[in-house]
């Protein structure tokens, strides 16, 4: 948001600036332009008349001068009397235009006036008052306050429009997610001024279409899952009715004990897994040793190696690896894959420990069948069983894998899976980003 008040603040102030002073060199050039005509226009008459007088008192004595301007007030009407010369302090500059034709122009607060040098009584001077002329209406003035508002307006438009065009695309985007298109995006912009808003709502986007996405595969998962054990368990009520010995039903109350435990394990599996979203927001990451990690999981798993006389064993390029790495969430997942592998592996489980191209890599090798092609595609997802048969007598539910490609993505790498490698089985890749 810094770089939209920025963007405000120099649009306002730089359009103020050039505008201004475009306007001020407009206006100066055409004031330049009409200020002579608009002297001649108003003064001319007054230059005229005080010529005209300046010569005839030229022409009379000095004794009768004071007279006869006294005559000319009554006469024409006008403000006009004697100064002596000396009483009057001009600047050398301005003594020379005494002696050009009109006089020398003088204005103060209240009115202007005209001096005109008597060259046959130079000890006076004739001055000529008149009212300051009021100044016309001039539009000028308000076209030039019009396009100065104007200017500021559209150049305010011109910026708005692509943050108007971002916020209605914004809003688009939320109504079409409200009808149920999950898939919506914003398209990213270089001259857009909210992309820290756009990002803000593409992945809350993306959260949702993942949370949707989770649900209906959580929904259409547990009705299914559920019914198997529902249907045991009618069958083995209806029996255990039908018994005519205590032995018979005690046996068919064992098995119903046993879907019962069944259906309350698979529900808590289900319910944790729909709540994965929100330990996201409360990941604590933490500087680890990932050697460490990950030879902790496998001694957590070396029991169950034991029981199928296996040999689970890590390869690292160096002991002192260290990651930021949510400690928890990612034991969890190593023990996921380890155990995975542990149970279709036939002798062996490697587990290999590197880092290359800027990226931390870690693989999970079993000597086991492999995945099935059909199955490479959906591995990782969400109740997916690659054995349903399998699954169902251990006890699993088709998380674990799905676990460990959430548990990944928090921490912005990668988990893929392939079948050629060293080892004939399965081999899962989890690779993370290494920043400088």
């Amino acid at each position: 948001m810094r770089g939209l008040y920025v963007s405000i603040i120099f649009t306002v102030l730089g359009s103020l600036f050039f505008i201004g002073w475009g306007l001020d060199k407009l206006a100066e050039h055409t004031s330049s332009e009409q200020q002579n005509p608009q002297e001649s226009q108003s003064t001319a008459l007054y230059r005229q008349l005080a010529d005209g007088l300046a010569q005839q008192l030229n022409q009379l004595p000095e004794q009768v001068l004071i007279s006869t301007v006294q005559q000319f007030q009554q006469q024409y009407k006008i403000i006009t009397h004697l100064v002596l010369s000396n009483d009057v302090a001009l600047p050398s500059s301005l003594h020379a235009q005494l002696e050009h034709d009109g006089g020398l122009l003088l204005a103060s607060q209240n009115d202007q006036y005209l001096l005109n040098k008597l060259n046959q009584h130079p000890t006076y001077l004739l001055q000529l008052n008149f009212p300051l002329q009021q100044e016309e209406s001039n539009p000028f003035n308000f076209i030039l306050t019009l396009a100065l508002y104007l200017s500021i307006c559209g150049i305010l438009i011109l910026w708005v429009f692509p943050l108007s065009r971002r916020l209605f695309l914004l809003n688009n985007a939320a109504a079409k997610i409200g009808e149920g298109q999950l898939n919506v995006r914003i398209i990213p912009s270089k001259f857009s001024y909210i992309k820290m808003l756009e990002n803000s709502f593409n992945n809350m986007a993306s959260q949702i279409e993942k949370l949707v996405a989770d649900n209906k595969i959580l929904a259409r998962s547990l009705s299914h899952d559920i019914r198997t054990p529902i249907a045991c368990l009618r069958f083995g009520l209806e029996a255990a009715i039908d018994s005519k010995t205590a032995e018979k039903k005690n046996s068919y109350l064992t098995r119903m004990d046993s879907e019962l435990t069944n259906m309350e394990e698979m529900t808590s599996a289900f319910l944790e897994y729909a709540s994965m979203e929100r330990q996201a927001l409360h990941l604590k990451k933490q500087t680890v040793n990932v050697s460490e990690l990950i030879n902790s999981a496998i001694n957590d798993c070396q029991m169950l190696a034991e029981q199928k006389k296996l040999s689970v064993k890590l390869t690292a390029t160096s002991q002192h690896i260290h990651y930021q790495l949510d400690y928890h969430w990612s034991y969890r997942a190593l023990v996921n894959l380890i155990s995975n592998a542990i149970g279709y592996a036939n002798s062996q489980v490697l587990l290999t420990l590197t880092t290359k191209n800027k990226q931390l890599l870690i693989t999970v090798e079993d000597d086991g069948k492999g995945v099935a092609a059909d199955k490479l595609a959906v591995i990782f997802t969400p109740f997916v069983k690659l054995d349903a048969d399998r699954s169902r007598e251990q006890g699993h539910f088709g998380l674990g894998l799905a676990i460990c490609a959430k548990v990944v993505d928090w921490h912005q790498g990668t988990i893929t899976t392939s079948n050629q490698q060293r080892l004939s089985g399965a081999c899962f890749t989890l690779k993370f980003p290494i920043e400088k």
